[in-house]
């Protein structure tokens, strides 16, 4: 009973390591003691009580083998369930090692204050993920059941497993600006989706699965943006396929030092404009419009931007932007979504540094 007590406070690979090895010495014992009895023509509680003593290394020497049968199965039992049992109180003693420690280095580890991203999961993709925003200055927590030498040294890490609500409590998601599920696993990430749909329910979530039959699900649970990485990795390679230098512009447009990708929303008051309009009015490249989950990039269309669309703008980088922008003020140009132009309002020159983002609710930066 107290090895399973012990056990139960373990996060949940050492736990199955430790119950497989002890289950394996049970089974061990329970055997071991049953063959020795008949090898020994005993009763088979006196070869249980034989195996017990054995495998725990007692050995009292009251029950000892008479014959060579009985010799070789006492050699089996204690190669086997010594080991096993050692190895259990080993995990179990490392794991609580492990977590005094961990929770030592977490007393001087101080949880994000003001905007952050939550991430829950390893997905393989995540590491550069968190790469990214963290480039981009933005406070990340992540949670996620791995070696805290596998991650991101600048994350706040919350080591655990993601589908816990203990631990997902710990990672404060309905104080999160976004969220994103990625575990290396769909069941996980379905379980986790469920979680975060009731702790956090008006948060933005993003999750990352290798199955696109999960996307109708996690739609219903509050997610609204569900990517594939694969299916990401195997749209670029395709687009670089047909055009070659297709795949070098989507690379530089997601890694580029120089500017960053933003969205903003358009504000009630503005009144509707051809998507057009908006591109010749604006300094900063308009990429396109999103209305109601759908992109548009007005290539075969030309779409009315219309108030809470969100335009998705690239622009450069904080240290790269128009002083006014920086010291709070609005640069050349930013009217020119937040306000109907007039045909006499004047056009920033191609030259002028400015940008700027859209007035009314504002979304900030995304990347």
């Amino acid at each position: 009973m107290p090895i399973f007590l012990l056990v139960r406070f373990l996060n949940r690979r050492p736990k199955r390591h430790a119950l497989v090895m002890i289950g394996a010495a049970v089974v061990c014992v329970v055997v071991g003691g049953a063959v020795f009895a008949t090898t020994q023509h005993l009763p088979v509680t006196t070869g249980w009580y034989w195996a017990i003593t054995t495998a725990t290394t007692v050995g009292y020497g009251d029950v000892t083998p008479k014959n060579a049968s009985g010799r070789f199965v006492a050699s089996v039992v204690m190669l086997t369930t010594i080991p096993l049992l050692a190895g259990a109180f080993a995990t179990i003693t490392g794991s609580a090692v492990a977590n005094g420690v961990r929770r030592l280095l977490e007393m001087g580890a101080k949880f994000p204050e003001g905007s952050y991203l939550l991430v829950l999961g390893m997905h393989p993709a995540v590491p550069v993920v968190v790469e990214e925003l963290e480039h981009a200055g933005d406070a990340v927590v992540l949670i996620a059941d791995v070696d805290p030498a596998t991650v991101p040294r600048h994350a706040h890490f919350i080591r655990g497993d993601p589908t816990s609500e203990e631990v997902l409590a710990r990672g404060k998601p309905e104080g999160a600006a976004r969220i994103l599920i990625a575990p290396d696993d769909d069941g996980d990430t379905l379980v986790t989706a469920v979680l975060v749909h009731q702790e956090a329910p008006d948060v933005p979530v993003t999750a990352l699965v290798g199955s696109r039959r999960l996307v109708t699900a996690l739609n219903d649970l509050g997610v609204a943006q569900v990517l594939s990485p694969d299916d990401l990795t195997g749209h670029t390679i395709a687009k670089g396929m047909e055009a070659p230098h297709s795949a070098q512009l989507l690379m530089h447009l997601v890694r580029g030092e120089e500017h960053r990708l933003v969205e903003h929303r358009v504000g009630p008051d503005v009144a509707p404009r051809p998507l057009s309009a908006v591109r010749a009015d604006r300094r900063d490249l308009v990429l396109g419009v999103v209305r109601d989950g759908t992109v548009s990039l007005g290539v075969s269309d030309d779409p009315d931007v219309r108030p809470g669309d969100y335009l998705l703008f690239v622009e450069p980088n904080d240290r790269l932007r128009h002083p006014l922008e920086q010291a709070g003020a609005q640069p050349p140009g930013a009217e020119m979504v937040a306000s109907p132009a007039s045909d006499a309002a004047p056009r920033p020159g191609r030259g002028e540094p400015g940008g700027g983002g859209a007035a009314g609710e504002g979304a900030g930066g995304g990347h």
